[in-house]
């Protein structure tokens, strides 16, 4: 039985929570309920490995680079709920006159711009872009296609010829596109 129940979230931390995420109370309850399943150590935080645990994750071809933006801001190799609530954050419908800063769309093209970002240098290379589409379609198109895939996305993105795509070229790149619909889950209600 004692599943979880020492780790039950007060009121002041659940509006904590609201207020930094727009998650309201009930999503938070049972976001906090999902989060605590997950943590098989009844430790209050998740590691890589439960995270891959995720069914939809698991299968997602981008799982692991996913799983990565939750340890982004973590100093260790477990998440607690605050950090993975913020990042579940970037994924909430923005909604009208109730735009909270982590699911603007200014943040969701930053967390976009990290799965791409594989060596965190500010820049995506020909070679980051390729990898990313490995994952992305595996086998299902030939290295040539890929590759003709890759070098066309830089040279229409690269603004200052200098072969790699900055966050602004990235932005500027997905200007006409609509990141907030793209980049939304929706949530528990």
């Amino acid at each position: 039985m004692g599943n979880k129940s020492s780790l039950l979230l007060r009121e002041e931390e659940i509006s904590e929570i609201q207020n930094e995420t727009g998650f309201t109370p009930n999503q938070i309850e049972r976001l906090y309920s999902r989060f605590t399943s997950l943590d098989r150590g009844d430790c209050g935080s998740l590691s890589r490995e439960d995270f891959l645990r995720i069914p939809e994750l698991a299968i997602n071809p981008l799982g692991d680079r996913i799983v990565h933006a939750f340890f982004q801001d973590s100093s260790d190799d477990r998440v607690n709920f605050r950090q993975f609530m913020r990042v579940l954050a970037h994924f909430r419908p923005i909604k009208k006159n109730r735009e909270n800063t982590l699911n603007s769309r200014d943040e969701k093209l930053k967390f976009a711009f990290k799965m791409y970002d594989l060596d965190d240098d500010g820049r995506i290379s020909r070679d980051e872009l390729l990898a990313i589409l490995h994952m992305m379609v595996g086998a299902n198109i030939s290295e040539e296609q890929l590759t003709s895939i890759a070098e066309r996305t830089i040279m229409e993105a690269d603004q200052d010829g200098d072969q790699m795509i900055s966050f602004e070229e990235f932005c500027k790149a997905l200007e006409r596109t609509d990141v907030e619909q793209k980049m939304s889950i929706r949530f528990l209600n």
